[in-house]
């Protein structure tokens, strides 16, 4: 049965919803003014004296931008989910965001040099020279993070309950590949290759799989089948439940992987047990996907009080609930380390931990992963993408 359109609808638009929706424009346009002025500020500041034509270019330039900019982000990010407007918008959101960050530092540091005597025009220019020089510096180097091959980041996590049969074992961890309008097929094969380098025991992804659905990732998303371990696990993300999880745990399912869907699996060895468990992302719940809700009691049924648990959960905000279950582990990722200095303040609002090895209750320990790619603007300035590989050890 065909459906209407609602794009193409004659249904009446209720009054709430129209108020939405100009609020949202608003708030969007305003953000939009901020980011955009605050650099032309720095760079453009009256005291500098630029000749008139730097000036009136300059400004036009950044008018130009911040108009279409709002335009573009919507068409990326709202209904249209368009990748040829994403790949221009979130590269510029990536530019501008560290274009506001530093121009803040830098309105800090005029007036450090007001109070030391240092008298415009150097003054300004001086610091617009600077500022430029630092944007343009770290856009180039934090996209060329982002867009590499992750390094690997190694760590021995010990966990007490484990048998001595288990020491030793070694888990690779991916999270946050987030394939989306950029193409990164040949990236994605390189991250395979780097994977199967380690000779991990265990590769597990913690989700954020991919920003759109499968059929229009799955180039991207096919070399994982290719990852070499005796055990694969995979957990959703929240940035699956925007384009069928359910989906996704089924390809995933087809290039060889196990979902974690709410339930476990055992590693056996010389007579110990290992628990490998996951839950769906915390959003599930309100995604609208039947069966789909983040329940550690589902994942856990039938596991023994003695059995050491290792827990994928894509958000280490979940760390709570690993705590109360006497979880011994917690993979996660979800953070990205920040990915684009300053946001990580913005991040620990958020969630318990930014990255590394952190300690809760009175025996469950977690690792945040930064994630191997990105979302959105293609950069990571002091963030760096990795990819872990956990040594569990008994003692």
């Amino acid at each position: 049965m065909a459906h209407p359109d609602p794009t193409t609808s004659d249904a009446p638009v209720r009054p709430g919803t129209t108020r939405r929706r100009v609020v949202s424009g608003l708030v969007l346009v305003s953000i939009t003014a901020l980011l955009f002025a605050v650099p032309w500020a720095g760079l453009f500041a009256p005291g500098a004296e630029w000749p008139t034509p730097v000036v009136v270019v300059g400004t036009a330039a950044f008018a130009l931008t911040g108009l279409a900019f709002p335009v573009l982000l919507v068409r990326s990010l709202g209904r249209r989910h368009s990748d040829r407007a994403a790949r221009i918008a979130l590269p510029l959101l990536g530019v501008v965001w560290i274009a506001f960050a530093w121009a803040l530092i830098t309105h800090v540091l005029r007036l450090v040099l007001a109070v030391a005597g240092v008298e415009n025009p150097f003054r300004a220019r001086f610091l617009a020279v600077l500022l430029a020089v630092i944007v343009v510096g770290l856009a180039v180097h934090g996209h060329h993070v982002a867009m590499r091959v992750p390094g690997v980041r190694r760590a021995d996590v010990v966990l007490p309950r484990l048998d001595p049969a288990f020491d030793g074992l070694t888990v690779a961890v991916l999270a946050d590949t987030h394939y989306g309008p950029i193409d990164r097929t040949r990236w994605s094969r390189g991250l395979v290759a780097a994977v199967n380098e380690l000779g991990a025991d265990v590769v597990v992804h913690v989700g954020d799989l991919a920003d759109g659905t499968v059929e229009q990732r799955r180039p991207q998303s096919t070399p994982l089948g290719d990852v070499r371990a005796g055990h694969r696990f995979y957990v959703s993300g929240n940035h699956e439940y925007l384009s069928n999880a359910q989906a996704w745990m089924e390809h995933m399912e087809e290039l060889g992987w196990t979902s974690l869907h709410n339930r476990h699996r055992v590693l056996e060895r010389d007579g110990a047990r290992l628990v490998f468990a996951g839950v769906d992302d915390i959003t599930a719940v309100h995604s609208g996907e039947a069966g789909h809700a983040a329940d550690l009691d589902a994942a856990l049924a039938g596991v023994g009080p003695e059995d050491p648990v290792v827990l994928l959960a894509h958000q280490p905000g979940e760390i709570g609930t690993a705590v109360a279950a006497g979880v011994d582990l917690q993979l996660s990722g979800h953070t990205h380390g920040g990915q684009i200095w300053p946001f990580h303040l913005l991040v620990r609002l958020q969630q318990p931990v930014l990255h590394g090895l952190s300690d809760h209750g009175a025996r469950t320990r977690l690792w945040t992963s930064r994630g191997a790619g990105f979302w959105g603007p293609p950069f990571r300035v002091f963030a760096p993408n990795e990819i872990s590989l956990l040594t569990l050890r008994s003692r």
